[in-house]
């Protein structure tokens, strides 16, 4: 599957942004989100399937993760954003379920979201 995400941007602290990734077909079992900051290692954001969603502690309550199945998108809408958030993000894809500890099969190229203070 061929992962094609946009969306990253700069924006202020307390700001909002929403990244979507198309996805070249639909029979992927689980999409998510990765990212990586300058000097960080890179770390699971995020994950959706058809029976769960899944993010991590940092970001609960601010970030919403949704899928378009007709559409083949995935979507990360942000909300309060911190300029810990700033990272190159990655849309990833799965034929199971993602998680904190292991690698997707598929990844696109990443978008940048850069938070000020």
């Amino acid at each position: 599957v061929q992962l094609q995400a946009s969306g990253g941007g700069l924006v202020q602290a307390g700001g909002s942004l929403r990244l979507s990734c198309v996805a070249s077909h639909g029979r992927t079992w689980s999409m998510g989100w990765f990212r990586q900051a300058p000097g960080k290692e890179r770390e699971f954001v995020a994950a959706i399937s058809r029976s769960m969603t899944y993010d991590t502690e940092s970001v609960k309550g601010r970030f919403t993760i949704s899928r378009d199945y007709a559409k083949n998108t995935m979507y990360l809408q942000m909300n309060s954003l911190k300029p810990e958030d700033t990272a190159v993000y990655y849309c990833v894809a799965s034929n199971a379920a993602i998680s904190p500890g292991k690698d997707p099969e598929y990844w696109g190229q990443g978008t940048q979201v850069t938070v000020s203070s």
